[in-house]
């Protein structure tokens, strides 16, 4: 057996041994006594309430440059400190850049990982290249395993086919099988499907989609039922609807920092009020960002009446400045 083989077996006996007890939150990893931290569905993982989103959007810094990857590493060691345990790398080159950052850290975080291009039919379609794809992106990152191996799907107007899902699945199963993945999920925007594939598929062991500050539980027909029904584990992207909720449209150190910290930490207690939801992910750029995230995990999660009716006009606005992009985001208000 080889160092990688032991490892992989190793990881995926751990991750057994985790499912079939209540996990204890205070070994999870990076722990810190003022952080939330939730179980992931069925996964046996305790992960903040708070998480990293591997976006940098509107860093004023081009990738690759010493600037750069100082601030990603900066960031990332300021979530481990406040207990933030979870990142949430959903193409190549955020794997690559947070993987180099966590050199020597590795095993203080849980990793998300998405290094294969499902919503490519020719990667979809191919259970070898899924499976070459996993590979080549634990050997590029020096990885062992991965904790999460998540694949984002097509979705919205464009969907992958039976076929495609069908290999998915197939891929992510061998992936938990050999020791690669510790547990296995998608990311996808097409709310419709949850509901059925979480029932059809037991690869779907996490759900990485929209929950965002204005988003509400469907009374009937909600993808939550199936959710819990079958112990899956929520994540949820876009808490801050792509920057639509900021005065300064998430721009960060701008004239509007104050009044949008407030908003950031607002947004955060209202979808930490869904028990379902594992993790919210907002795309942290600075550490003072990372700071507020922190502090709104602290702060009195029930909104007072004051708070209420500010929250509803602050969301009233977020639904009316949501980008050109991701006006797809107003189907998320019911969930």
């Amino acid at each position: 057996m080889t160092r990688r083989d032991f490892i992989r077996t190793s990881a995926m006996a751990a991750a057994w041994s985790a499912a079939a007890a209540t996990p204890d939150p205070t070994k999870t990893r990076s722990y810190n006594p003022d952080m939330e931290y939730r179980q992931l569905g069925r996964t046996g993982l305790m992960i903040s309430a708070v998480s990293m989103g591997g976006h940098w959007k509107r860093l004023p810094y081009k990738q690759g440059t010493d600037e750069f990857r100082k601030n990603r590493r900066a960031v990332i060691y300021a979530c481990m400190e406040h207990g933030i345990n979870y990142i949430d790398a959903g193409w190549s080159g955020e794997v690559e850049t947070y993987a180099q950052a966590l050199k020597g850290r590795r095993n203080e975080i849980y990793f998300g990982f998405d290094w294969t291009e499902a919503r490519d039919p020719a990667m979809a379609g191919s259970l070898e290249k899924l499976k070459a794809g996993l590979d080549e992106g634990l050997r590029r990152n020096g990885l062992d395993y991965v904790d999460v191996w998540r694949m984002t799907l097509r979705e919205q107007t464009t969907r992958n086919t039976p076929h495609e899902i069908e290999t998915v699945m197939e891929a992510l199963e061998w992936g938990k099988r050999t020791g690669r993945a510790r547990c296995t999920g998608i990311s996808t925007h097409h709310r419709p499907w949850i509901a059925e594939a979480v029932a059809k598929y037991p690869q779907i062991e996490v759900v990485i989609t929209p929950y965002s500050a204005g988003s509400k539980e469907k009374p009937l027909g909600s993808m939550f039922e199936a959710l819990r029904q079958h112990d899956v584990g929520l994540i949820g992207i876009k808490p801050f609807a792509s920057g639509a909720i900021f005065a300064s449209q998430g721009t960060p150190d701008s004239e509007t920092k104050q009044e949008d910290d407030e908003r950031a930490r607002m947004a955060l207690r209202y979808v930490l009020c869904c028990d379902e939801l594992g993790t919210a992910l907002p795309g942290l750029v600075t550490v003072d960002q990372v700071h507020n995230a922190a502090a709104a995990v602290r702060e009195r999660r029930q909104f007072d009446v004051a708070e209420a009716q500010r929250h509803e006009e602050l969301v009233s606005a977020m639904w009316q400045n949501l980008p050109p992009g991701y006006q797809w985001l107003r189907d998320w208000e019911w969930v």
